[in-house]
């Protein structure tokens, strides 16, 4: 066997070897005893190596969907080392031959991966090889997707077999519109900046101080070495000055940039394209109203990227095609994506869809996105239009319409007429990131199905005749609710982002929803009005769901706090009434 030595072997596996079988072998596996023809109803499919056997996929996910496995008993990908570089690519030369004996010629439309564990149903190494992946369904999309916990492709497997990872720390060390942060490369800060909307520049610092003597002193002191790559006779640069609070006249920027002839530019200076930019940022505080007349702090560096700003005005809610009442800022769904940390290939679920605002970032991002929503006319684009002058939606208003608009269509899944309260979902951890603005009551209505004996039900009919009844959905029962759904469906390390509304007279960080499986990575706040605002809470899924956690919240004593939620919109409309009867007193004076 190819690489023997290093294999790890499961216990179980150890105490299954039968005697006469050689080599290592688990009598209880059902690969090991279908590799040697111990299996009547499985056909092996013939394969050019001795070691490796080949056969259909009893449950197929794809109109060709093999499984290659080593004839002697291994553990999953898990137990993979260097070594075993040459069997992961005998078992894709196996798995690529198949394909080609079954008249399956297009080997650019194939998926080839290993379940990475707890994901994989069977511990014996085996590679799925699924073919057209262009017509892998909703499921199969979900089950064998590439670069994500469940679905490891063979390139990033053998990069692990490498040891190669991403890892990073950053700092912020000044509370300032300008932050430093330590990046270990200028490669992971140009990443960084392909996905943030709230930064609008990343540089390399090479000096900063409190005053230009400390700013200069700091320059001097920047290793020479770093700066040389910058400054050859054979370069081309500029330098511009970016004042934050505080307009300059082009006599003081001038002054400025002068005070910098002592750094060693041996390039010319070129104002249209330049190879290299250089930046002086000062920082005049955060008080438009008492701007001094020194900086508080000056930074010098190396312009590196710009990030996404104008994707908040490409994809502006403005020249959408299908939008709602309650369709999501541009700007605040690449913000939810990114804390939600959407990556290519993910599976990000929204359970109260709407218009589909949140699918559009994370699709932007390459991951493959679906959701739900109890309204029927949404789901299909049915009913009356919200824009001004448009009374009824038109035939292609549709969320597929929306994604189609910013040629992100192949990114779509499917949004289903679901109720968020009785998840449809079979069991099991099935997304990458749950990103959600659930209803406040205020212009959406929180609704759930229920029973006929169930109060407060009104019945309501769809454009089809469908008839449904609805009861009401406290918003203590909606958070409850999306955290347990988040606890059980994402998988380990998955994040759930969402909106939470606020009375902020009576705010406190108890009465943010908790859950065992859910830890609480951020708290940021929007303000609504003088006294509501909601606030955008992150958790990542740090434990997996049991099911003594099924209603652990039912028996956490801070759970009254959370009650006060139901009375978001009594709370909300109050200070709009009594803005208007102050305004109707002052007009009778």
């Amino acid at each position: 066997m190819a690489g023997g030595e290093g294999v790890a072997v499961d216990t179980a596996a150890a105490e299954g070897t039968e005697s006469g079988k050689g080599g290592n072998y688990d009598g209880k596996c059902v690969f090991c005893r279908i590799a040697r023809r111990e299996e009547p109803g499985t056909a092996l499919l013939s394969s050019e190596y001795e070691d490796l056997a080949c056969f259909r996929d009893c449950r197929p996910g794809a109109p060709h969907h093999y499984l290659v496995v080593p004839v002697e008993h291994m553990g999953n990908c898990k137990t993979l080392k260097k070594e075993h570089i040459p069997l992961v690519k005998r078992m894709m030369e196996v798995g690529k031959a198949v394909l080609q004996r079954n008249n399956f010629s297009d080997l650019n439309d194939v998926r080839m991966g290993f379940h990475w564990p707890p994901f994989c149903s069977i511990s014996h190494l085996h590679l799925h090889v699924l073919a057209p992946a262009s017509q892998l369904g909703f499921l199969s999309r979900l089950f064998y997707r590439i670069n994500s916990y469940w679905f490891i492709t063979e390139i990033k497997s053998l990069l692990s077999l490498h040891g190669g990872q991403f890892s990073g720390e950053q700092e912020i060390r000044v509370n300032s519109p300008f932050w430093i942060l330590s990046i270990p490369s200028e490669e992971m800060a140009r990443g960084l900046m392909k996905r943030t909307v709230c930064a609008k520049s990343i540089f390399e610092l090479w000096g900063h101080g409190r005053s230009a003597g400390e700013l200069y002193a700091s320059l001097k002191n920047y290793p020479v070495d770093k700066m040389l790559p910058y400054l050859q006779s054979d370069s081309t640069y500029k330098i511009h000055i970016h004042t934050f609070n505080k307009t300059l006249t082009q006599a003081q920027k001038i002054k400025k940039i002068d005070a910098l002839e002592f750094l060693p530019f041996k390039g010319k200076v070129n104002l249209k394209k330049p190879e290299h930019i250089f930046w002086i940022l000062e920082d005049y505080g955060m008080d438009p109203n008492n701007v001094p007349e020194e900086p508080f702090h000056l930074y010098f560096g190396r312009w590196i990227a710009d990030g996404q700003r104008e994707l908040i005005e490409s994809y502006s809610v403005k020249k959408r095609h299908f939008i709602g009442n309650t369709s999501m800022d541009a700007c605040l769904s690449f913000i939810m994506a990114n804390h939600g940390r959407v990556k290519p290939n993910d599976v990000v679920y929204d359970p109260f869809v709407g218009t589909g605002g949140l699918l559009i970032s994370s699709a932007h991002f390459g991951a493959y996105v679906c959701g739900t929503d109890i309204d029927y006319n949404t789901i299909h684009g049915l009913g009356k239009a919200t824009r001004k002058n448009q009374k009824w939606r038109g035939p292609d208003e549709n969320i597929r319409a929306n994604l189609r608009q910013y040629g992100l269509e192949k990114y779509y899944l499917d949004a289903l007429v679901s109720d968020s309260s009785r998840p449809i979902w079979r069991k099991g951890m099935l997304f990458d990131a749950i990103i959600t603005d659930p209803p406040y009551g205020i212009r959406e209505a929180t609704r759930r199905t229920g029973a006929q004996k169930e109060t407060d039900k009104t019945a309501e009919r769809s454009t089809e005749n469908h008839i449904f009844v609805s009861s009401s959905y406290h918003l203590s029962d909606i958070f409850f609710d999306l955290l347990k759904f988040a606890a059980e469906y994402l998988v380990m390390g998955g994040r759930l982002v969402y909106w939470l509304p606020i009375y902020r007279p009576e705010y406190t960080e108890e009465i943010i929803p908790r859950h065992p499986c859910l830890k609480l990575i951020s708290n940021c706040e929007q303000m609504l009005s003088s006294h509501t605002s909601r606030r955008l809470i992150t958790m990542e899924k740090v434990k997996e769901f049991k099911d003594q956690d099924q209603n652990s919240y039912l028996l956490d004593g801070q759970y009254m706090p959370y009650k006060g939620h139901n009375s978001f919109r009594e709370k909300y409309f109050s200070g709009v009434t009594k803005r208007i009867a102050k305004e109707e007193k002052d007009n009778q004076k």
